[in-house]
């Protein structure tokens, strides 16, 4: 079993933490964590673009000048794409973009994108994230302490003051244990977690 130090928000090392293998120590499956990654971006989008094809647009049943001798290019409606107010030549419809994958394929996705952060020494686990008020520069100067700009950050439970204190960090977004994703463990550079959301994840995961 891998063995990370665990940090108090002051930044200094205050013990060490037993990462359960069967989720911090498996196999990185890349071609998961791309698929799962993928299906998060594809199922954000709603898919409800749309423009009218020649089919589509109203007018234009007339043709506008006989076919020879007027000097121009034959044209059969005044809404064929090249005319102004035409259709559009291949135009968007609503579709559907959901990817499906798994509850299998799901978890051992996420289980990868946790694996290689402890593996890349990007997984830091403080004893607990707690303050008395919200102070954005108090959040700051803990993720300064820590040596870490841009980080998801994982607690156990909502807590009041660290959501204020952390809303106004660009390079900072909160996760709880069960609303960790492959996504955003990949987009930001260091995963913090709390010894209760390391146990949390442990628990629901394992």
């Amino acid at each position: 079993m891998a063995n990370v130090s665990v940090y108090n928000m002051e930044g200094k090392e205050v013990g060490t933490l037993e990462l359960n293998d069967e989720i911090f120590g498996v196999e990185v499956h890349e071609h998961l964590v791309h698929m799962a990654v993928v299906a998060q971006l594809a199922n954000k989008r709603q898919g409800t673009q749309s423009a009218k094809t020649r089919g589509e647009v109203s007018g234009g049943g007339r043709k506008p000048w006989r076919q020879k001798e007027t000097g121009h290019a034959r044209q059969g409606s005044t809404r064929a794409p090249q005319w102004k107010g035409g259709g559009v030549v291949f135009a968007p419809k609503p579709r559907d973009y959901t990817i499906t994958l798994n509850k299998k394929e799901k978890r051992l996705a996420l289980k990868s994108a946790l694996t290689s952060r402890v593996n890349e020494n990007k997984f830091i686990v403080v004893d607990e994230m707690k303050f008395d008020e919200a102070k954005t520069k108090k959040f700051k100067t803990v993720m300064d302490n820590l040596n870490v700009s841009k980080a998801l950050v994982v607690l156990d439970a909502p807590d009041q003051n660290t959501i204020l204190s952390a809303r106004n960090l660009q390079e900072v977004k909160l996760a709880y244990v069960n609303t960790i994703n492959v996504y955003d463990i990949l987009k930001y550079n260091t995963v913090v977690a709390t010894k209760a959301a390391v146990a949390g994840i442990e628990e629901v995961y394992a």
